[in-house]
């Protein structure tokens, strides 16, 4: 609980200068950006899954909604603050609905290659935001990365060493701090001494002289109470961007709450991190809070302090009010340089390099994934990053399980069972081949799987049977189903038959119920494969069977009636382990 206090305390000094300038970017008044960061946070807390997630304020969800809400009303007149609050509680209701229906297992989607690309690409935005402030220029706030790099270059002459000075006596503390006990709370010590090495520096210089700008004394006040705006006109206007708003949402807490849980190990629950959101969006559209979700650099800032429960984050938004009704006006010492030192130390830390040299180097398609979702991080919004991360996932994905392996199994003669192996080398029964089907059957794969059923037909005429090894198969859909009834015509066609073996209990399901197995015959449709083998010689042509010598099967012929039978048990032993 010492631990979660410390963590707490430190997010609550991070929230301060951040909520003020979130709120200028949403186009609320300064205090609104720390009433989001209060009770929502809270309510986040105690009702999501993460142990470290923080929520609050965040750049992206600012800015989506200053640029859609101030087409519909004035930045910071009551309307449009109005409209901000119903607009929370709305993405609130949602995020809610879509926990309590279970539909958290769309986060399977996001791939652990676009966690970890869209985790580096933040942690450079984060980086970059606070470049300027670090170097003491003068803030300027450029919507994408390019902006501010031009920026920088072209008013480097108004840098402030003095400024970064300061950040850089912060970032050191942190760092030190960390390395010497990473339990002890570096990070408040750090602002500490950034804030003390700021009012020398001031008092010795002059403020105008050193470029050291103080975050400023803040509104001693606690969040008034709320209520949205329940207009049928006004949730009509707010529908698509709430929307909009409740999947960048989403996409940004469970992103966050998943690449830190790469780190702790600890497991997310999708549909629980959705109830806690949209629970926390609720409560805050009572408190005077604008639409709230999962924060990367007060997240990280949580799990680097040494978090270790869900009231880490909680205390922060508890201590936050404190913070606001006691020591409100000490804020006008604590420097921007300080804060944005402390938060380019977070944003080094977000980046997984050990992560990123495992992705490059195994597996290429990943790779890809992650270059892709990290340029696009940087370069364009955030929430088209995580959705083309996703695309891109599932377009590889559906590429892979699109193109199923159809292998020939043969018995292995070095094996009393004969346990079917995959070989092109062993001989084959001239009469029946034996393929494995291994991945679904469904509408992206029928094509493919249907084009090699048709090439094994041609370049094996003699092979008229087709034992189907389908244990491999998760599921098979209506496609799917249709392609072996296909197949069992073509077999009869060529005087043989299709047979099954070990469909799965989904598969089956379908086949079942759809009538299938009746089209292909329930006579040709086993759960034991030495009875299935067994069954199928006996329909094999015995003149054909009579001048083979290959031995392929125990049928074929062995010395002893009581080998064979032992063989035979054998041979269902092993069904299990092959």
């Amino acid at each position: 609980m010492h631990a979660d206090f410390i963590a707490g305390l430190t997010g609550a000094a991070i929230v301060l200068p951040q909520g003020v300038a979130f709120a200028a970017i949403a186009g609320m008044p300064p205090e609104y950006g720390l009433y989001t960061a209060m009770v929502p946070a809270i309510v986040a807390a105690l009702f999501g899954s993460s142990l470290h997630l923080v929520s609050g304020p965040t750049t992206a969800a600012s800015i989506v909604m200053f640029s859609s809400l101030s087409v519909i009303a004035t930045p910071g007149s009551e309307q449009y603050i109005a409209l901000a609050i119903t607009l929370a509680f709305m993405v609130g209701v949602i995020q809610l609905i879509m926990g309590l229906v279970r539909l958290g297992t769309l986060v399977n989607f996001i791939s652990h290659s676009v966690i970890v690309g869209f985790t580096a690409g933040a942690a450079i935005l984060i980086a970059a935001k606070q470049a300027k402030t670090f170097l003491g220029i003068d803030l300027h706030a450029g919507e994408h990365l390019s902006q501010d790099i031009t920026y920088l270059f072209t008013h480097w002459d108004s840098l402030h060493p003095l400024a970064s000075t300061v950040a850089l006596i912060t970032l050191a503390a942190g760092i030190y701090a960390h390395k010497v006990n990473p339990r002890f709370p570096g990070m408040i010590a750090a602002l500490v001494l950034g804030s003390i090495s700021a009012v020398l520096l001031n008092l010795a210089f002059g403020e105008e002289f050193t470029g050291i700008q103080m975050v400023g004394a803040l509104p001693r006040q606690l969040p008034p109470l709320s209520t949205p705006v329940f207009s049928l006109g006004v949730l009509r206007d707010l529908a698509p961007l709430a929307l909009a708003l409740t999947l960048l949402a989403l996409t940004e807490a469970i992103s966050i709450a998943r690449s830190i849980s790469i780190k702790s190990g600890q497991p997310i629950s999708g549909n629980q991190e959705f109830i806690g959101q949209g629970l926390s969006n609720i409560a805050g559209s009572f408190f005077s809070a604008y639409v709230a979700t999962g924060s990367f650099n007060r997240s990280a800032t949580n799990y680097d302090a040494g978090a270790r429960s869900p009231f880490s984050a909680a205390f922060a938004g508890v201590i936050l009010i404190v913070l606001v009704l006691a020591v409100a006006p000490l804020t006008s010492y604590l420097p921007k340089a300080a804060v944005a030192g402390l938060l380019i130390l977070v944003a080094w830390r977000l980046i997984n390099f050990g992560q990123i040299r495992k992705i490059l180097r195994a597996d290429k398609n990943e790779a890809v994934v992650l270059t892709v979702t990290f340029l696009c991080t940087i370069f364009l919004k955030l929430e088209f990053a995580i959705l083309l991360g996703v695309i891109l996932s599932l377009m590889i994905f559906l590429r892979r399980t699109s193109r199923p392996r159809l292998l020939p199994r043969v018995p292995d003669p070095e094996s009393r069972s004969r346990k079917l192996n995959i070989s092109l080398t062993l001989p084959e029964c001239p009469q029946l081949k034996l393929l494995q089907l291994e991945d679904s059957l469904y509408f992206g794969s029928v094509s493919h799987v249907g084009e090699l059923l048709r090439r094994y037909r041609e370049h094996y005429p003699e092979q008229k049977h087709l034992l189907l090894l389908t244990k491999g198969i998760n599921q098979v859909d209506i496609a799917g189903a249709e392609l072996l009834v296909r197949e069992a015509s073509e077999r009869r066609k060529m005087g043989g038959k299709l047979y099954l073996y070990r469909l799965k209990d989904r598969a089956a399901r379908v086949m079942d119920r759809g009538g299938y197995y009746e089209e292909i015959g329930e006579e040709n449709i086993f759960d034991s494969k030495s009875e299935a083998i067994a069954e199928i010689f006996n329909r094999l042509d015995k003149d054909i069977c009579a001048n083979c010598t290959r031995r392929i099967f125990l049928e074929c012929g062995s010395p002893d009636p009581s080998t064979r039978r032992q063989q035979s048990e054998d041979g269902e032993r092993s069904d299990t382990s092959s």
